[in-house]
């Protein structure tokens, strides 16, 4: 976190022509995100969009009694606040930090200025939208179809792929949360990945030892939204 963020280490603004960067950055306000920050609540008013450069930021559902289900997660790929150019203005869902680092923030109204030059901003924004609403849906299957251990496995590895490295700094409770499941069925599932060498868990720091075994132990549902991404967004394949 000492190397200030550069707006090219989030793949959507890297991907934009020399031009329309350009026209961006003047509006990009490099910022902090912490843990367990949030960005937005259900029915809020957008202000602003945020493009993540090495942080992590779930979209939860939270139903009327607190409980809540992670929806998605963003990270370098994409940006949090598709509704201020969806036009809806606001969300049913909340926005939080689930991995500290580093984003670059943007009034909402600059971005749709961009955005309605209908230039290459507006097909980044849509592609990257449909690849969410891909990612949105497998989530809810596979939240009703398969197991907890298959869960864990893909939010792990989908979460890999929004880091640098193969480390993440998570509890047992925040993952809990986030898949809506009890602690003890992550604690249960997290200890046969160490027991079979997947992965590496102690105090709230994951280490992943074997990715090809993690990704064999998971559903299809990881796979079908790695694909999905990668034909809508290949550029993302290069990094």
């Amino acid at each position: 976190m000492s190397d200030l963020p550069v707006p090219q280490r989030n793949h959507l603004l890297a991907a934009l022509p020399a031009d329309a960067l350009k026209r961006l950055l003047p509006h990009l306000e490099p910022i902090a995100l912490a843990l367990g920050t949030v960005l937005y609540e259900p029915g809020d008013t957008l202000r602003h969009v945020y493009f993540p450069t090495d942080a992590i930021v779930s979209l939860l559902y939270v139903m009327e009694n607190g409980a809540s289900a992670e929806i998605a997660v963003v990270g370098n790929e994409g940006l949090i606040g598709i509704a201020l150019f969806m036009g809806g203005e606001s969300t049913s869902s909340r926005a939080i930090v689930q991995s500290a680092g580093s984003a670059f923030r943007m009034p909402g109204v600059q971005l749709k200025k961009e955005f309605n030059r209908h230039g290459e901003l507006l097909q980044l924004m849509l592609r990257y939208t449909q690849a969410l609403i891909t990612q949105m849906s497998q989530t809810a299957v596979c939240n009703r179809h398969h197991s907890i251990d298959q869960q864990l496995c893909r939010w792990l590895l989908l979460s890999l792929d929004r880091l640098h490295g193969n480390q993440l700094n998570m509890t047992q409770e925040l993952i809990a949360n986030m898949l809506g499941v009890r602690r003890e069925g992550v604690t249960e599932a997290a200890g046969k990945l160490q027991r079979q060498g997947v992965i590496e868990y102690s105090r709230g720091h994951i280490k992943v030892l074997d990715r090809p075994l993690l990704e064999r132990l998971s559903c299809e549902c990881y796979a079908v939204v790695k694909a999905e991404t990668d034909r809508l967004l290949p550029y993302l394949r290069a990094d």
